[in-house]
C-alpha cells in the first residue's frame, strides 16, 4: 500500500499552507478587497482572514469553504491553484490530502486538478463523531452525487437528513447549508463526485 502525504501545518511560510494563504491573499487583492470588506463579505474575522493569508494557522474546512463560496471555486480548484501545472493522470501516491483534525475530516483530491474542468472526485473521511457544516456552498447550485463506501454517514442538505450506508449513493444539489455527520461506532469513507453548474 502507497503511503499518502497528509498536509498538515507547518512553519509559516513552507508548505501546503504558505501556498494557499498567498494564494488567498493574490484572490482578496485582485477582487480590490481590504481585510474588513472581506471579512463582511464572509462573515470572518479579519484577524482570522489575516493569520490564513499569513500561513500562521492552517484554515479549517468551513473557513475555506466560505472563502470559496466568496470567490466562486469549489474546494479542490482552490487547492489545485497553489499546485504545480495540470496533468491529466494523479497517481495515488500523488494526490493531495488535506486535513482538518479538529473536524475530524480528511480529505484527499482523487482527480488530476485542473480548473477549467466541471468534474472532480474527491475521498472524504470522518471519523467517529465527527461533524462537519458548511453554512453556504462554495459555488452555488453545486451538483454532487455523494456515495458511501464504508461505515455510515448521516448527510443533510436542503433541510432533508439522508441516512447512508455503504453502497448507498446520494445525488444532490447545494444551494443552501449542507451537514456530513459520522455517529459511528466506525468511521465513514465517501466518493464524492462534484459537477459544478
Amino acid at each position: 500500500m502507497k503511503h499518502h502525504e497528509v498536509i498538515t501545518p507547518g512553519p509559516a511560510g513552507t508548505g501546503l499552507d504558505a501556498r494557499l494563504g498567498r494564494r488567498l491573499a493574490e484572490l482578496r487583492t485582485e477582487h480590490g478587497w481590504s481585510l474588513g470588506e472581506l471579512a463582511e463579505r464572509s462573515g470572518l474575522s479579519k484577524s482570522t482572514l489575516s493569520r490564513a493569508e499569513r500561513a500562521e494557522t492552517s484554515p479549517t474546512a468551513a473557513l475555506l469553504n466560505r472563502l470559496c463560496n466568496i470567490y466562486g471555486r469549489t474546494m479542490s480548484q482552490l487547492l489545485s491553484e497553489v499546485e504545480a501545472a495540470p496533468a491529466p493522470l494523479l497517481r495515488a501516491a500523488d494526490q493531495q490530502v488535506w486535513e482538518d483534525r479538529a473536524a475530524g475530516f480528511v480529505r484527499r483530491s482523487v482527480s488530476p486538478p485542473h480548473g477549467g474542468l466541471r468534474g472532480e472526485l474527491v475521498e472524504g473521511r470522518l471519523a467517529a463523531g465527527a461533524d462537519l457544516s458548511y453554512d453556504r456552498p462554495p459555488v452555488p447550485g453545486l451538483e454532487q452525487h455523494l456515495w458511501v463506501l464504508d461505515g455510515t454517514l448521516a448527510v443533510t442538505a436542503e433541510g432533508t437528513e439522508h441516512q447512508l450506508d455503504a453502497g448507498d449513493c446520494l445525488r444532490f444539489r447545494v444551494w443552501g447549508p449542507t451537514r456530513f455527520r459520522c455517529a459511528g461506532p466506525a468511521p465513514a469513507r465517501y466518493v464524492l463526485a462534484v459537477v459544478r453548474p
